[in-house]
């Protein structure tokens, strides 16, 4: 019997440049290394049987939102010349769905790994990011790939469409917090809201995607001299942007004025959008308490911290 093969990968969290990235602009992508994801692969009599918390049954029977993971299965299936080989594959996570923190790619990072593992082959970081982006192109339409990079990375990272993601300077110190409406995001919707916008006023739609790039950059010099306050400052201008470009939400903006009042140095949206998750950051654990209850105030279904630590 083969031994199984383990595949693990994590959250991350766009803390600048989501949508104006899938048109060319920088993006900033932080880990989120508590909220985790192991995908095992073990040998079986007969049948191939997928088990997670959301479906447990035959890989031929998924459909619809597992179209993408069916699909790059299928395809790992046959890169390994093993398309009828029974298996098990048990998925763990505790990365919430549908909520900008790229559990989608990680899921794609953890089974490409899990896959490669068990055949006992290896696996090159660019290989890596171009199996994972099969199922990611088939669930997101049209990704920019930033949630496969980062998901992949254990550091912060700057991306931009088409390129190789780089690992980037940061000397922060302070907590990152996230907040669940409750209301499903979907990153497909989103990307046809901004879609629309540029087409039916550009010259307006396109100020708003320069204007965040213009963000993003001058935020990556506040990540390495840990300037918690104008790092704070961007998000909030960020999300000006966004919210024009019609892909905030009633919930969300009030969670993030709520997160605001209570003392948050910056508070905006995070991934698609239209619902999902807002983000916070704060500089102490006082400022930190204020924030999550003044979250839990307003309504969050759930409440998640992350905290970075300058080690320099």
């Amino acid at each position: 019997m083969k031994k199984p093969g383990i595949g693990v990968s994590h959250a991350k969290v766009i803390l600048l440049g989501e949508h104006a990235v899938v048109y060319g602009q920088p993006a900033i992508a932080l880990p989120l290394t508590d909220l985790a994801m192991t995908v095992k692969i073990e040998s079986r009599e007969a049948g191939q049987v997928v088990l997670s918390q959301s479906y447990q049954g035959p890989l031929v029977a998924m459909a619809e939102v597992y179209e993408g993971i069916r699909q790059l299965i299928n395809r790992l299936l046959q890169h390994f010349k093993s398309d009828e080989m029974p298996f098990t594959m048990t998925i763990t996570s505790n990365i919430p769905q549908e909520r900008g923190m790229g559990s989608s790619a990680a899921t794609a990072i953890a089974i490409v790994r899990a896959f490669f593992d068990f055949f006992d082959e290896s696996l090159s970081k660019q290989e890596l990011q171009r199996w994972a982006s099969i199922e990611e192109a088939i669930t997101h339409g049209s990704p920019s790939g930033l949630d496969t990079a980062t998901a992949a990375h254990d550091e912060a990272v700057w991306f931009i469409k088409g390129q190789q993601p780089e690992k980037i300077d940061m000397s922060l110190d302070g907590t990152l917090i996230l907040a669940d409406t409750g209301i499903q995001g979907q990153t497909g919707l989103a990307i046809s809201v901004v879609r629309e916008h540029l087409t039916n006023d550009p010259e307006v739609g396109q100020q708003h995607i320069d204007k965040i790039g213009e963000i993003v950059k001058a935020t990556r010099e506040a990540i390495a001299e840990n300037n918690l306050a104008k790092i704070g400052h961007f998000m909030n201008e960020a999300q000006k942007h966004l919210s024009a470009l019609g892909i905030s939400h009633p919930k969300l903006d009030e969670l993030i004025m709520a997160a605001r009042h209570a003392g948050a140095l910056g508070a905006k949206l995070t991934g698609g959008g239209v619902g999902g998750t807002m983000i916070a950051i704060t500089k102490d654990d006082e400022q930190t308490a204020r924030v999550i209850k003044a979250l839990e105030d307003a309504g969050a279904q759930e409440v998640w911290t992350q905290n970075y630590t300058n080690d320099k």
